[in-house]
């Protein structure tokens, strides 16, 4: 069990877990998740962590084919501007390893913004913890477990 499936466990969150096998050639993990559960990726959510302007780190949640807009996450934080957290500070923080960090569980609970297009789906997919775990929960449910805001921050890739 990751600290991700225990909370949604402890909460009785409405969650069903999906597993895959892992390639570790796979170029995104998000892309791979999507893919081998046979998900579209609209539905298929990574989690980022920035850090601020003023040295604080925040979560962003968007769409696995996307990128993050860091002017449009840095406006929903009410920050001048925000940049990709360094990996060591991004494990250290959430307690996960790189490809399978879960918004759900992380050690210590920072602002978590969710790309408004989850909203489009009566369920979403984001980590259960580790490489090869999703968990699939309602967008809204997820949002008021993680305290968390819904803003556009993804830019669909061209």
């Amino acid at each position: 069990m990751t600290p991700a499936i225990n909370l949604a466990q402890q909460l009785k969150l409405d969650y069903q877990l999906h597993e895959y096998t892992h390639d570790n050639s796979a170029a995104s993990y998000g892309l791979e998740a999507a893919e081998k559960l046979g998900v579209d990726g609209a539905r298929v959510f990574k989690t980022l962590v920035v850090v601020t302007d003023i040295g604080t780190l925040a979560v962003a949640i968007v769409p696995v084919a996307t990128t993050l807009n860091l002017k449009s996450m840095a406006k929903a934080l009410a920050s001048k501007k925000v940049q990709m957290a360094e990996p060591k500070h991004v494990e250290r923080s959430s307690g996960y390893v790189l490809g399978g960090v879960s918004p759900l569980g992380q050690k210590k609970r920072l602002i978590t913004i969710i790309d408004s297009s989850a909203q489009d789906h009566p369920t979403i997919y984001v980590s259960a913890g580790r490489r090869g775990l999703e968990i699939e929960l309602p967008p809204q449910q997820l949002a008021e477990t993680l305290n968390a805001q819904f803003a556009k921050i993804a830019t669909v890739n061209s």
